[in-house]
Formats: structure tokens, sequence, C-alpha cells
């Protein structure tokens, strides 16, 4: 079977995947989070205290003097506590969403502020604890795809040593917009890393990383489709002006190994006559060639 189609040929998963583990455990973590939370637990408790309604301690929450992670720190517990329907990111948004505007639209979900006066007039130590692990639950998220990042750039620069250059952010960082490589590129394609040849400075492809932990179902279908609208975005624009780039997928993680997921990098790989490659840590060498890169 060609190179076109290299995923295919694989018969264990397990075996090219790479097992990344940063993550604290339980109960090592109880003493992180409550650490890390335990100030702004005091303040939201201070805030029901000295509040005649719930929309009164949304208000002080987002107002615009208060340090800016401290009041993502509160809004998670407000959100958590008092009002599950409203999501953090846009509660965020303090100058394009007006409070007044958010208790308008969800003020009769809201836990009255009587109950929670009841709640946090003294919580107990043991409820610090557990509400500094919910509202730390997602704290590492996205972590593992940075480590992913970093050691893919790592790898790339030492087995390419000056011949082609990888630029992008190894963790959080703004992501590269296709446009700004080719100006006649219109609309948003954001990608995480962008390859170049180090004479002359040519683009020869751009990357997506993603670290898969666990992932099925829902998840699963929303990235097929974004990933299969990434090729056919290049590929028209490739039509319209002629480049050499190849879309390169880091894809990595136990999360792999689930049927669906397996089976959508295996449909990707080789796409567009061979000029997408779905790789993992572990078969980079193998398949970002220069040989490939060049063609």
């Amino acid at each position: 079977m060609s190179n076109h189609k290299f995923l295919r040929t694989i018969s264990d998963v397990s075996k090219i995947i790479t097992p990344i583990d940063s993550t604290i455990r339980f109960p090592e973590v109880l003493d992180l989070l409550i650490e890390k939370y335990d100030n702004a637990i005091e303040v939201f408790c201070h805030l029901i205290r000295n509040s005649s309604s719930s929309a009164e301690v949304l208000e002080k929450i987002r107002r615009a003097d208060r340090d800016a992670d401290e009041r993502m720190a509160l809004l998670k517990m407000y959100r958590r506590c008092v009002s599950p329907v409203l999501d953090t990111e846009t509660t965020k948004k303090i100058r394009k969403v007006s409070t007044e505007t958010l208790v308008e639209t969800y003020g009769e979900t809201f836990k009255p502020i009587e109950k929670l006066k009841k709640q946090f007039g003294n919580l107990p130590m043991e409820y610090k604890y557990a509400l500094a692990a919910l509202v730390g639950e997602y704290d590492t998220r996205g972590q593992l795809g940075y480590q992913l990042t970093g050691a893919f750039f790592d790898w790339f620069e030492s087995h390419f040593n000056g011949r082609f250059i990888i630029e992008g952010p190894r963790g959080a960082g703004r992501d590269i917009e296709l446009s700004e490589l080719y100006p006649d590129f219109k609309g948003s394609y954001p990608c995480d890393f962008v390859v170049r040849r180090s004479t002359d400075q040519e683009v020869l492809a751009v990357g997506f990383a993603r670290y898969d932990s666990t992932r099925g179902g829902a998840q699963s279908d929303d990235r097929t489709g974004s990933n299969a609208n990434k090729v056919e975005k290049a590929k028209a624009f490739d039509e319209l002006t002629p480049t050499r780039l190849k879309l390169i997928f880091l894809s990595d993680g136990p999360g792999l190994m689930h049927s669906d997921t397996w089976e959508e990098a295996c449909v990707l790989d080789g796409q567009w006559n061979g000029r997408v490659r779905v790789v993992t840590l572990k078969i980079a060498a193998k398949r970002i060639t220069p040989e490939w890169l060049e063609s």
C-alpha cells in the first residue's frame, strides 16, 4: 500500500501513541487547588455576605477594576454555585455584555441570595476544598496539547537541523493565520505551526496539533468536519494560487485508539493526492521527509 494511505497499514495503534502524563493525581491536586483558589473563595463568601441580591453579587464580580484572574475564578464559582446556565465565556466579556442583560435573560435561574447567605455565611473547610476542585477541574485542559507541540518542535529542529524551520507558539499563544503566509487567502484559517525551507523561507507546510487523552462521539464528529473543511479550503486556494502547501495533522494520545477517531485519521491521511499526512510523534520521522515537504 502506498505511503498515501500509511495509517491504514498500522495494525496496532497503541504502538504509535505517545503517552504524555503531567496530570497531578487526587488527592495531591486538592492542596494545589486550595492554594490557588483560597483567596477567591474568601472574596466570593464576602461578596455574598455584603450583597442584597444574587444579581448584585454578579455585578460586583464583573467590575472593571477587579483583577482579571480573580474575576475569572469568581465567575466560575458563580456558575457552579448560583447559576449553571451562565457560561463563563459570555460572563467574562464585561465590556461587550452588560450585567443588566445577563440578569434580564438568566435572572430567574439565580439561586436566591437568602439561601446563598445561609450556605456561604460560614463555609466549612471541606466545602472549600470541594469548591476549589470543581472550579479548577479543567485548569490543565490544553496543557497536554502544548506539551505535544513542544516535543514535536524539539524533534523537528534537531531532525532537520537548519534545513527547514518550524514556527508557531509552543504553548498558549496566537495561532498563525494562513492569510499572513499568503496575502491572497481570504477568510480565517488558523494554524498551529508553519514549516519553511531555510534557504528562501518558502512555506512548505502548515500543521495542526491535537492531543486526545480520551475522546469519542460528538467531539470526534465535530473535529472530523473541521479537519475535512481545512483540506477543502486549502485545495480551493491552491487551485487559484498554486503553492507547495502540505497539511500536517499531528494527532496523538490514547484517544486516537477510539475506533471513530482512528477511522477519521485514516480517512484524512493521504488526501489531496498525498499532500495531507496524519502523524504521531513516533511516526513523524517516517512520514515528514524532505522529499515529501519539497515535492
